[in-house]
């Protein structure tokens, strides 16, 4: 459990606990988008269009009902989350993992598509020289495409983070609303909005934003990317 760490009248909890949140969740959407992104850019095979559709889903559904099937899916009412929780003593729901899921689905579209663009920028013909050479697809991907390609990494990473960073409709769906435990700074700010506490919504709001933009021009610097 983090602590709670108060300076000048500021919990700065929800602020160390988005970061721990948004570094797990940028951490797994690039693994898993790495994945996705290179079987999508240079595979060719039956629903690779459905696939697409699957993984882009997240960005265009409104949180709340990609917070209620999560939360319909991992409760301990349904049979994977009572599965989880009667085997393993493992609860998904209003918790830290919770708020680290909500991030990753939000964060996953985002790194796809830029990984996806950043590997289709680079050209298979390197590839075709390294596979002549007796590389293994593991080889080519890690010496050839991933080097090539490394811009691009580098702004699907500042994307995600900050993506992962600013996440609330489906963190508060599945995660809630519990200081010192599940509040991310997004989630705070809408609770001191609600209690009327305006400097600390204000502290808050001003720090993501100054994080959000240094973030967002390492994209803008990093990934000149055609999406």
């Amino acid at each position: 459990m983090l602590a709670i760490m108060q300076v000048g009248g500021i919990d700065w909890f929800p602020i160390k606990l988005s970061f721990l949140v948004a570094s797990a969740a940028t951490l797994i959407a690039l693994l898993a988008g790495s994945a996705l992104a290179w079987a999508l850019a240079r595979k060719r095979f039956f629903g690779r269009d459905l696939l697409d559709a699957i993984i882009t889903l997240p960005l265009v559904l409104p949180p709340t009902v990609l917070g209620y099937y999560l939360l319909v899916l991992l409760g301990t009412r349904s049979i994977f989350g009572a599965f989880l929780y009667n085997n393993f003593r493992l609860r998904l729901t209003f918790t830290i993992k919770a708020a680290i899921i909500a991030a990753t689905i939000h964060a996953l579209p985002l790194v796809t598509k830029s990984l996806r663009a950043a590997f289709e920028s680079v050209s298979t013909e390197f590839e075709a020289v390294a596979r002549t050479l007796g590389m293994s697809n593991w080889k080519i991907f890690f010496r050839v495409t991933l080097p090539l390609a490394w811009r691009g990494v580098l702004a699907a990473t500042a994307l995600a983070f900050a993506r992962s960073l600013g996440d609330f409709g489906v963190t508060i769906m599945i995660a809630g609303n519990i200081p010192g435990k599940t509040q991310t700074a997004s989630v705070a700010i809408y609770d001191a909005v609600q209690a009327g506490r305006d400097n600390e919504a204000f502290t808050l709001a001003v720090i993501v934003s100054i994080i959000a933009a240094v973030l967002l021009y390492l994209f803008n610097r990093f990934g000149r990317l055609r999406f």
